[in-house]
């Protein structure tokens, strides 16, 4: 059975759930409700008392809601599941019941309540997912699908992994399907105290390692906070005992300063007229543990923070305004998440105050609606694949009946139901079919628990964890395609594929032309995402003879000479008989410092000896020359298009470069008289060649094949001072 714990408590004190604490609500009594199950079903089109709670949770936020399929529902897991226990003793419908319980007070809908009571039907007993279908809908099925486990005597060790991977992916689709999966582990864990230790132990890391992180990624804060305490008494029980003590001494301390902060603040906000309400939110147990690892000694300020909870976007800039105003703003401490909201939904104002003794109290402020998505997170939507403009009446929560047109269309939030983080995820598991590598990447990936967001010229942007770089850009954007890359520019100027990105910046990768281009052994360790280093390991898997290959050339010495024997060097200039020159018996010569070429713009000065240079008009030696007042000799170009020019490429360094650039050149008939290759400066790479070309129309069709060799970002002439 898939809820194997029973009712005794985990160590220390369990914390409830936020919609629980704001309702200061109490325990629901299961045993109460497990024998009232077994007093046998209501009458037909009658609620039955047992879920009375659930009907009552759920009408605060659906008050139009028809219950008829909660009822149907209740009817077919009740006798399903009767004769079945937990090993408290209790009835095993207990547990479905409690999950519908905690998902209706989040304000989940009809259809995902319906489903969580029959969420272990079809693992437990003999109800199909044909009858699932046949009685409640098709999408009443995918969510309990979505939830069922894979048995064990099909996957053996690889069922609790693959069965994450299914729901992963059924999550793709539908994200009410790990909304149920993270009430069903919060119940587990709140009744774990039966199992043995080692057990507990293996339970609350998985829940600690994914069920948290996803339920942080989904913003469903109400079931992360309680599973994070959950797991801290279960995995640090004395570091759990040491919090518990400071939460009690500071409970029984005379006066309190956040008190006394938040009723300065409703003075404060009724002086300005701003409707508001102001409130005080103990910090869980997680929170405080990590307050007094980062503070030191905890003052009373500390155990909590201020929620300002107000009706429009706009009051809550105005209450900000009025405590930066009449009271001491830690400027530190400000943060807009309304404006640049957090990729799981959640928008707040943060900032703190303080007052004279030294005591700082932070301050959340959001409006209604904002608090409501940031408790329930995915859970607030409702059903997120209705459209507002048809969304019966029932189906619409009471306080977003006017606001559902409203939802935001930038970015991830524009689609809640599949965002960024997701889908990454659900692209690099395509590419993981190793259970174990799926299973410890999936732990990884869930550890990077911040985004940036990066753009791209087009418009367009990648979500990415924190700590990114271009090659995991280059991945995200374009999959397996992106073995072509061979360089970013970054907020317009060129970086290497290692460059760690920054939230806000702008990244265009450049792609090489060949498709059968490689990616370099040395992108592992750059590569930042699951995506990307799965895509590399498989490239090298499959091309084991590749990967021992040398990297780019690296000179022993300042420039890598390939002058060929007895010709000139670069620079050295060059007779030029094609030139028609105004100097009888001249003799011509072109300048190393421009190679000038046909049909170029060119002019000639006389030097020692009586011959004449030419230059091309925009060289520097030209404009020198004239400064100092060196007559110029008028030339132009004769009927032979032969010509000598110096290129200079700049590429990224990658094996066998040389040898793919120096091919290219040769099947557009350029003779190669001298080359030097400068050492690798940040992986990037100078190569400076001068070539006979038969035909200077060629030279466009020549530096355009240089450009085209993968690696290679800039071809141009060469520009010597």
């Amino acid at each position: 059975m898939s809820a194997e714990a029973t009712n005794p408590a985990t160590p220390g004190p369990v914390v409830p759930t936020a919609a629980v604490r704001r309702k200061a609500r109490p325990r629901i009594d299961l045993r109460r409700l497990g024998r009232a199950a077994l007093l046998g079903n209501a009458a037909r089109g009658k609620l039955p008392d047992a879920i009375g709670h659930v009907a009552e949770a759920h009408r605060a936020h659906y008050p139009d809601a028809d219950l008829e399929p909660l009822r149907h529902a209740w009817v077919l897991a009740e006798s399903s599941h009767r004769g079945q226990m937990r090993k408290s003793g209790e009835p095993y419908i207990t547990h479905p019941l409690a999950v519908t319980l905690i998902l209706a007070e989040l304000g989940a809908e009809t259809t995902t309540l319906t489903a969580s009571l029959l969420h272990d039907t079809v693992e437990d007993t003999d109800v199909t997912l044909d009858q699932v279908r046949e009685q409640f809908g098709e999408e009443v099925r995918y969510l309990v699908d979505g939830v069922t486990k894979l048995e064990k005597v099909d996957y053996g060790a690889a069922a609790e992994p693959e069965t994450f991977r299914k729901m992963l992916v059924a999550t793709g689709s539908d994200v009410r399907v790990m909304s149920i999966k993270l009430a069903d582990r919060l119940h587990n864990m709140r009744t774990l105290g039966v199992m043995r230790p080692e057990k507990q132990a293996r339970i609350a890391k998985v829940t600690r390692d994914v069920l948290i992180p996803l339920a942080e990624r989904l913003g469903v804060q109400a079931l992360k906070t309680e599973l994070e305490d959950l797991v801290f008494a279960i995995l640090h029980p004395e570091e759990y005992e040491h919090t518990r003590e400071l939460i009690a001494a500071n409970a029984a301390r005379s006066g309190d300063p956040l008190a006394e902060i938040a009723d300065e603040v409703r003075g404060v906000l009724r002086e300005a007229d701003i409707p508001a309400e102001v409130l005080i939110r103990p910090r869980h147990f997680v929170s405080v543990h990590r307050v007094s690892r980062k503070r030191g000694e905890l003052r009373g300020a500390d155990f909590g923070r201020l929620l300002v909870l107000v009706n429009e976007d706009a009051d809550c800039y105005a209450v900000l305004g009025e405590l930066h105003t009449c009271m001491t703003p830690v400027v530190s401490e400000f943060k807009d998440f309304i404006a640049v909201p957090k990729f799981n939904l959640y928008q707040s104002l943060h900032t703190a105050v303080a007052r004279g003794d030294g005591q700082v109290a932070e301050v959340l402020i959001r409006t209604h609606q904002m608090h409501k998505v940031a408790e329930a997170g995915v859970v607030a939507l409702g059903n997120p694949y209705t459209p507002a403009a048809g969304t019966p009446a029932g189906d619409t929560p009471a306080a977003d009946a006017d606001a559902s047109a409203d939802s935001p269309v930038d970015g991830e939030r524009a689609d809640p139901t599949r965002p960024g983080w997701l889908s990454r995820l659900l692209d690099w598991q395509k590419a993981a079919p190793d259970t174990d590598t799926f299973w410890s990447t999936l732990r990884e990936d869930l550890a990077q628990d911040r985004e940036i967001t990066v753009y791209r010229p087009d418009g367009g942007s990648l979500g990415l964890p924190e700590g990114a770089t271009c090659v995991d850009a280059a991945y995200a954007q374009y999959g397996e395609d992106a073995h072509a890359c061979i360089g970013a520019r970054v907020n317009g100027r060129l970086a290497t594929l290692s460059t760690v990105l920054r939230d806000g910046d702008t990244v265009q990768l450049l792609m090489g032309q060949d498709p059968a281009s490689e990616p370099s052994r040395e992108w592992l360790e750059h590569a930042h995402t699951p995506a990307a280093r799965i895509a590399i390991q498989r490239w090298l898997a499959a091309h084991p003879d590749r990967t021992e290959e040398p990297p780019a050339p690296v000179p022993s010495r300042p420039a890598l000479d390939l002058t060929a024997p007895g010709s000139a060097s670069g620079g050295a200039p060059r007779t030029a008989s094609a030139m028609v020159v105004d100097r009888p018996g001249a003799t011509v010569r072109l300048a190393g410092c421009c190679t000038p070429v046909p049909p170029d713009e060119v002019t000639g000065f006389a030097v020692r000896g009586g011959a004449v240079t030419v230059h091309r008009v925009e060289c520097a030696s030209v404009a020198h020359m004239k400064g100092t007042g060196r007559p110029e000799v008028a030339v132009s170009w004769g009927d032979s298009t032969a010509c000598r020019v110096t290129l200079v490429a700049e590429s990224f360094g990658r094996p066998h470069l040389l040898a793919d650039l120096t091919e290219a050149m040769a099947q557009e008939g350029a003779e190669i008289v001298s080359a030097t290759v400068e050492p690798p400066s940040q992986q990037r790479v100078r190569h400076t060649y001068t070539v006979e070309l038969p035909d200077a129309a060629r030279l466009p069709a020549l530096m355009r094949a240089m450009r085209n060799v993968p690696g290679v970002y800039d071809v141009g002439r060469a520009q010597h001072q």
